[in-house]
C-alpha cells in the first residue's frame, strides 16, 4: 500500500527566568541551566493524495486502478476506504476488492486479513462466499493447509450451494490434503469429487476445470507411487523383473487417470496430463538405459539382457514421442499456452534425438587380417 510517513516531535523548552532575591540588591543571581523536555514522537500514517477523497471517490479510483491492473494503487484506494470510512456502503465491496488486489501482488497476509472480514463458510453468498474460497487459497499459499482444508470442507458440505461450487471445494480440499502430507485422504477426496461429477445427469451444468483437476491429481498420486518403485539390479534378475513389472503397472494406472483428465475436455489440464504421460515414459526410458545388468548374469546372458532392454527402450521412446506430439496438437487446437506446453515441446525434441540415435546402425568393427 502506498503511504507517506511523517513524524512530528513536540519539543518543549522551559526556561527559568532569573530574578533578584531579597537581600541581594545590586547583584544578579546566576541563571539556572535550561531544561529540555522531549515527549515521545507520534507516527501518523496516510497518503496525502488519498486523504482528501471521500468514500465514493476512493471506490471509483480503486475500481479504475484495478481494471488497469495497477494492483498496488488499487490496494491503496480500497485500503484507505476500508480503514477510514467504516460506515461507507462500499466498505464490504472494498474489503473484497482489496483482498483481490493484495492477492494479485502475492501479499498473502494482507489478502487474508481483508478476506477474513467478510468470509462466511457456513452461510455466505456472493462476495462472502467467494471471499471464503479466496481466504482458503491465501491459507494455501501461507502453507496453512489444515486451515484451508477446514474452510473448504465446510463449503463442500453445504447442501444449499450449487454442485459446481461444492465440487470446487472438494477438489481444492484434496490439493490441500496432499500438500499437508495426507495422500490417502487426498485420494479419497479427489475420488469423491470425481463421483460427484460422474453422477451428474447433465455435466455441462458445472465447469469442467475442477473434475479434470481431480482426475489429474489422482494421476499425480500414482506418479508419486511410480517414483517410489526403485529398479535395483543388485537385487538380482528375478527381483528386478518383478520391480520392473510393478513399476510398469503403476505407470499404466497413472496414465489411465491422465487419459481420463484429457477426456473431460479442459484445455489446461488436458495439456498438463499429456505432458505427464510423456514424462513417465521418458523417465522409465532413462532408468532402463542407465540400469546395469544384474550381477549374476554371465557375459552372454548380459548381452541378451541388454538386447531385450533395447527393444523395450525403443518402444518407450516411440510412445513418448506419440504422446508428446498429440499433446502439442491438442494445445495448438485449443490455443493453450502454459508451462506444460513449453516442457512438452522441449521433451519432444529430446525424445526424437534419442530415437534417431537408437535407430542408427551400430558400426561394424573391422576384423583383423589373418
Amino acid at each position: 500500500m502506498s503511504a507517506t510517513w511523517r513524524t512530528w516531535v513536540w519539543v518543549g523548552i522551559v526556561g527559568l527566568v532569573g530574578c533578584r532575591t531579597t537581600g541581594s540588591a545590586g547583584r544578579d543571581t546566576p541563571e539556572p541551566p535550561r531544561q529540555e523536555v522531549r515527549f515521545d514522537g507520534e507516527t501518523v500514517t496516510g497518503n496525502p493524495e488519498l486523504a482528501s477523497l471521500n468514500d465514493e471517490e476512493l471506490f471509483a479510483g480503486g475500481t479504475s486502478a484495478f481494471a488497469a491492473q495497477d494492483y498496488a494503487q488499487a490496494a491503496g484506494y480500497f485500503d484507505r476506504l476500508v480503514d477510514f470510512h467504516p460506515q461507507s456502503p462500499h466498505r464490504s465491496a472494498a474489503l473484497y476488492q482489496s483482498g483481490l488486489a493484495h492477492e494479485r501482488l502475492e501479499q498473502w497476509d494482507a489478502a487474508a486479513q481483508r478476506f477474513a472480514e467478510i468470509a462466511d463458510a457456513q452461510k455466505g453468498t456472493g462476495d462472502a462466499l467467494e471471499a471464503t474460497f479466496r481466504l482458503a487459497e491465501t491459507h494455501y499459499h501461507q502453507e496453512r493447509y489444515a486451515d484451508a482444508a477446514r474452510l473448504l470442507s465446510t463449503l463442500a458440505g453445504r447442501a444449499d450451494l450449487p454442485v459446481g461450487q461444492r465440487l470446487r471445494a472438494q477438489v481444492q480440499r484434496g490439493v490441500c490434503e496432499l500438500e499437508a502430507g495426507q495422500p490417502e485422504q487426498a485420494e479419497a477426496t479427489f475420488r469423491q469429487a470425481v463421483s460427484t461429477y460422474e453422477a451428474l445427469a447433465d455435466k455441462d451444468e458445472v465447469e469442467n476445470y475442477y473434475p479434470a483437476q481431480a482426475h489429474f491429481f489422482i494421476g499425480e498420486l500414482y506418479r508419486l507411487r511410480y517414483a517410489d518403485v526403485k529398479l535395483d539390479p543388485a537385487r538380482g534378475a528375478e527381483a528386478l523383473a518383478e520391480d520392473l513389472n510393478h513399476k510398469a503397472e503403476v505407470l499404466l494406472s497413472a496414465q489411465g487417470h491422465y487419459l481420463r483428465t484429457i477426456r473431460v475436455g479442459n484445455g489446461h489440464w488436458a495439456t498438463a496430463a499429456g505432458a505427464q504421460i510423456g514424462a513417465l515414459y521418458e523417465d522409465l526410458y532413462e532408468q532402463l538405459v542407465h540400469s546395469p545388468a544384474p550381477r549374476e548374469l554371465d557375459a552372454e546372458q548380459a548381452e541378451v539382457y541388454r538386447e531385450e532392454l533395447r527393444k523395450r527402450v525403443h518402444v518407450l521412446l516411440t510412445k513418448a514421442i506419440d504422446v508428446y506430439e498429440r499433446t502439442l496438437e491438442a494445445a495448438e487446437r485449443i490455443g493453450s499456452h502454459n508451462t506444460f506446453v513449453d516442457k512438452t515441446r522441449q521433451s519432444l525434441e529430446k525424445m526424437k534425438a534419442l530415437l534417431l540415435q537408437d535407430e542408427a546402425p551400430t558400426p561394424v568393427q573391422a576384423r583383423p587380417h589373418s
